[in-house]
């Protein structure tokens, strides 16, 4: 009896699994099905307005468009990076238009808020949806229903259609340039060292600075340097300048960076070999190699199969100076001499120190700003002696005396060019601008 009972028993797990499975694997596919692109309409040209703001409300002001990417790393999806309210948007849909057929698709989409809302309401989302087969649109709106007026809706180009080479082999990503930015000398220097290092591109997401740091700006831009994106997100969402919330009624913290971040490395998916995602106040600099190129070379050569490389940040506090390279037409400009700044603090007891990246981008789902959150490559701590990261900024262990700190002159290795360059760019536009 007791054998017949287990038996039993055993049939009805069997029973109960498979039944879990068979609905389970209904709803997957029900799932699949609903977010399938649908013809609504036939014989119809397109006639809404294409977006041209970096940063687009659609209706209610709850979700944000950035721009939208061809993603087929795994099927033919329409990855939009955008802004939502995590806790109010729950459906929204795809609008293609495809021509010269005249056919409009819906999609449904899935909304995939990032993880890393640190408790603001709104947050870094990507807005996916399947396209079309055989259609290939350039152009993508979404709407909260799917249905309603197509000459309404702004339509947003989508980006990363075409394969592309590396145009570039390190593209910086800068999030985001706010409060009148005036660090004039110190943004100078750091573009330079990146320059030294081997970037050829540095993209700058850029809500507002000084009038003469705008000056700086055109000159990189006629330069081939710099990438400036317009960033005026406190236009649409009272933004916060910390990272978490603080129960103070802002949105979305630090200005949006996860956002821009997310979007930087999309915008540079098909032209750049790599994108480092840093502050303009931090320089990852190389122990062992010359520049960035030997060193990714050799990081990639000893972990293959790696797309995001993490480098340990360490402070070098902007009140504790030495009087080496007192340059004095240098004094003038607004802003920190960094080879001035050659002592870092010591790693504090129990604190792990946060770090800034270099990832491959096609490897990379969705980052926040010190990890990545999704990838397809595996993550890889580089060790100290290889690289760090130097933070020229305020202390974070302010009341250390200064043989507490630790004598490091490893950005004196590139002073000769760094001073010739800096001067170079003085030269062409404040110092020109005052004689």
């Amino acid at each position: 009896m007791l054998c017949a009972g287990k038996k039993l028993y055993f049939a009805v797990a069997v029973c109960i699994m498979t039944v879990t499975s068979m609905l389970a694997i209904s709803y997957l596919r029900l799932q699949r099905l609903s977010h399938q692109p649908k013809v609504i309409q036939e014989g119809r040209r397109c006639r809404g307005k294409v977006a041209i703001s970096t940063i687009t409300a659609l209706e209610g002001n709850k979700t944000f468009i950035i721009s939208p990417y061809f993603d087929d790393r795994e099927s033919k999806v329409i990855r939009l990076i955008g802004i939502v309210h995590h806790e109010d948007v729950k459906e929204l849909y795809c609008w293609f238009c495809c021509q010269p057929n005249g056919k409009i698709y819906v999609s449904k989409a899935k909304i995939d808020v990032h993880s890393d809302t640190f408790g603001f309401p709104y947050g870094a989302t990507d807005i996916v949806c399947l396209e079309p087969k055989n259609c290939g649109p350039t152009h993508v709106s979404v709407h909260q229903a799917p249905y309603g007026n197509i000459d309404q809706l702004p339509w947003f180009e989508i980006k990363n259609r075409k394969a592309e080479t590396f145009s570039v082999d390190f593209t910086v990503c800068i999030s985001a340039m706010f409060g009148n930015y005036n660090n004039v000398l110190q943004f100078i220097q750091s573009i330079e060292m990146y320059k030294i290092l081997g970037v050829q591109k540095v993209v700058i997401y850029k809500n507002n600075c000084s009038h003469l740091m705008e000056e700086v700006l055109k000159f990189y831009i006629e330069e081939g340097t710099v990438e400036v994106i317009p960033w005026p997100i406190n236009s649409h969402l009272r933004v916060s300048s910390e990272w978490r919330f603080m129960q103070d009624g802002t949105h979305i913290g630090y200005y949006g960076q996860i956002t821009a971040l997310n979007d930087c490395i999309y915008r540079n998916m098909e032209r750049s070999k790599f994108v480092v995602l840093n502050d303009a106040d931090e320089i990852i600099l190389p122990l062992k190699h010359p520049d960035w190129k030997t060193m990714m070379n050799s990081l990639q050569e000893q972990n293959p199969g790696t797309g995001v490389f993490l480098f340990e940040n360490h402070i070098f506090p902007e009140t504790v100076s030495s009087p080496m390279f007192d340059i004095s037409s240098w004094n003038t400009v607004p802003g920190v001499n960094i080879l001035q700044h050659v002592y870092r603090e010591p790693d504090r007891k129990d604190v792990i120190n946060p770090r800034k990246m270099i990832v491959d981008p096609r490897k990379v789902i969705q980052t926040s700003v010190h990890s990545v959150l999704l990838a397809y490559g595996k993550s890889v701590y580089v060790p100290m002696d290889v690289a760090l990261i130097y933070h020229c900024r305020k202390a974070l262990q302010g009341n250390l005396p200064r043989e507490a700190l630790i004598r490091d002159t490893t950005l004196w290795r590139y002073n000769s060019s760094l001073i010739m360059n800096v001067n170079k760019v003085l030269s062409q536009t404040i110092l020109r601008t005052r004689n």
